[in-house]
């Protein structure tokens, strides 16, 4: 492609509102624009790179025997409320009416549409597994839309479904999208990692994320330094031997704290560690309030304490429903004197604590020497805290260490939580109804490309892998105006065009600093120089990646561009 006649408007300064590198950059050279808030144009290079990335998933969705299909971005309001997601989506769904007053959403993701397909063409088990998948754009309405393609309301995503007929065959699957991801991610050459997760409201159990490890991440993965160990530190477990102190019992006192509602204030204020102290917090878990325990230096995680509960949902408490059941204010809540039938649950940390610090229940008072059994009662300890750096390898090997990551793909197992519902259901072998076992799997094709620039720049501009950098060639003739230049140029991009390569041909009446700038911006594996010795069949040849300059004569160009780009496949 001639760099003239296509459209790549490079900026030479960086817009303010772009936070993070990989949007400056993508805005910078020209394979992006902003829309409004969260949605973004797709100019001629960022739409190559996007086909590129497409490209790769088709190829390893088909490998194991994925089924391309395309579904409609409006859906109807009743399949969502046939599973009820119509009213606990939340905002994120985008709504809207037709003419005839008729609800719909935009598509945030489409396990509803799915169901409702396969349930009415596949009756029998004999048409199962079966696994589709398409590529299309996406719409959530984002609080914050930010970082750039990293968070937007409108993106693009590969998103697959799988049908069952028993647990077995749908594990069999997961494995292989398991697989079939890792060859993805490692394909566009991404340091990534494979972390357990949790589901949140696409719904099922068993479920990973395939995290982009970067900075600027918003998920904080907990990794093993001994093994390959990695979650989602809000799934990632606590295998922690807590030993409990063998001093006596002391007597419980009930001891003035004015003033003092945290658990920092309080330690302090009593001369005592935080360990000692016993965090008291109350949810409402399904609209029944609960109190969860934690050890005064832990963080409690509302996403264990939810599934330990086997709950729809949990928040904390408002004021105004812990005063009508507690009497009293939050920082002097504890686990004592509580009404019947209220459950608390604790952290397994809770259990071994000795003579702790608790709220008295009574506003500016806390307890001293606290125990339990006999000062309070707990329903069942449970691991109900945020893993810490240190703490031991839920797997046994190593410690846990925290980086950050950018979530590129998700994998689920949702089970039978969408055909159960809506009456998805099959006859079995024996000619008995069942609901069909599911699994979903998607991966953001847009998010990725973001992931990829991400990980792939320097202070020059991008630098794109091979597998999809949009051109793997960047063909620079330093003046136009040089006839010796010009007609090397052209045999030059004949050539290599007829060899089956991309070439990008800065073919601009453009001072030499202006393309090598917008070159090293826009990234391509490697940039070739037609310059002054063009008239000797000479031609200088620079690698984006380390920076290393060759001369090449035009006779062997092709077999030094096979060597190249051979060497960076392997």
């Amino acid at each position: 492609m001639k760099q003239s006649l296509t459209f790549i408007p490079t900026l030479r300064e960086t817009p303010a509102d772009a936070d993070v590198k990989s949007h400056q950059l993508l805005l910078r050279a020209g394979f992006i624009r902003q829309n409004t808030s969260g949605i973004y144009s797709f100019l001629p290079l960022g739409k190559r790179v996007l086909q590129k990335v497409e490209s790769i998933v088709r190829e390893e969705m088909d490998a194991i025997n994925g089924v391309e299909v395309l579904m409609p971005a409006m859906q109807q309001a009743e399949l969502w409320q046939e599973t009820g997601r119509w009213y606990s989506y939340g905002p994120e769904l985008m709504r809207l009416k037709d003419r005839h007053n008729r609800e719909f959403a935009l598509g945030a993701t489409h396990e509803e549409v799915i169901t409702s397909l396969l349930r009415d063409e596949i009756k029998s088990y004999k048409k199962l597994p079966l696994t589709l998948y398409q590529i299309q754009a996406k719409f959530r309405d984002e609080k914050r839309p930010r970082f750039g393609l990293l968070r937007g309301r409108e993106f693009l995503m590969k998103d697959a479904y799988s049908f069952h007929a028993t647990r077995e065959s749908l594990d069999l699957t997961y494995d292989h999208m398991v697989q079939a991801y890792t060859n993805i991610f490692t394909r566009l050459a991404l340091d990534f990692r494979a972390v357990i997760a949790d589901s949140g409201a696409i719904g099922g159990k068993d479920t990973h994320e395939f995290m982009v490890l970067s900075e600027i991440g918003e998920d904080t993965i907990a990794y093993s330094d001994g093994s390959d160990f990695a979650a989602n530190i809000e799934m990632a477990e606590v295998k922690v031997s807590y030993q409990t102190s063998t001093e006596e019992l002391r007597d419980v006192e009930k001891v003035a704290t004015p003033n003092q509602r945290t658990i920092d204030q309080i330690a302090s204020f009593l001369n005592v560690e935080e360990q000692r102290c016993i965090k008291t917090l109350v949810y409402n878990v399904d609209d029944q309030l609960v109190l969860v325990l934690a050890r005064g230096d832990h963080e409690i995680n509302e996403i264990k304490v939810k599934n330990v509960l086997e709950a729809k949902s949990v928040e904390l408490a408002t004021e105004e429903e812990i005063q009508n059941l507690l009497n009293c204010e939050v920082g002097s809540l504890g686990p004592v004197q509580i009404p019947v039938g209220v459950k608390v649950i604790a952290d397994h940390a809770v259990a071994a604590i000795r003579n702790g610090i608790c709220g008295a229940n009574v506003a500016g008072f806390h307890l001293v020497n606290a125990n339990p059994e006999r000062d309070y009662l707990v329903n069942q300890y449970e691991d109900l805290r945020f893993v810490m750096e240190g703490d031991p390898s839920p797997d046994g090997k190593g410690t846990i260490v925290f980086t950050q990551g950018i979530e590129v793909g998700h994998v689920f197992k949702l089970g039978t939580t969408y055909s159960e519902p809506m009456k998805g259901t099959f006859l079995d072998d024996n000619g008995r109804s069942k609901p069909y076992i599911m699994g979903c799997y998607g991966i953001g094709i847009s998010r990725v490309m973001a992931a990829v620039a991400e990980q792939f720049q320097d202070d020059k501009g991008l630098i794109w892998p091979m597998t999809v950098a949009p051109y793997d060639v960047h063909l620079v003739p330093v003046n136009m105006k040089d006839e010796a230049q010009v007609s090397l140029a052209d045999d030059l991009y004949t050539l290599i065009k007829s060899n089956r390569y991309d070439v990008l041909y800065d073919d601009r009446a453009e001072r030499a600093g202006v393309k090598f700038a917008d070159s090293d911006l826009i990234g391509l594996p490697i940039r070739i120089v037609v310059g002054k010795k063009a008239s000797e069949g000479l031609v200088e040849v620079k690698i984006r990646k380390t920076g290393e300059t060759f001369e090449w004569k035009k006779e062997e160009i092709l077999d030094q561009l096979q060597s190249f780009f051979s060497t960076l496949k392997n």
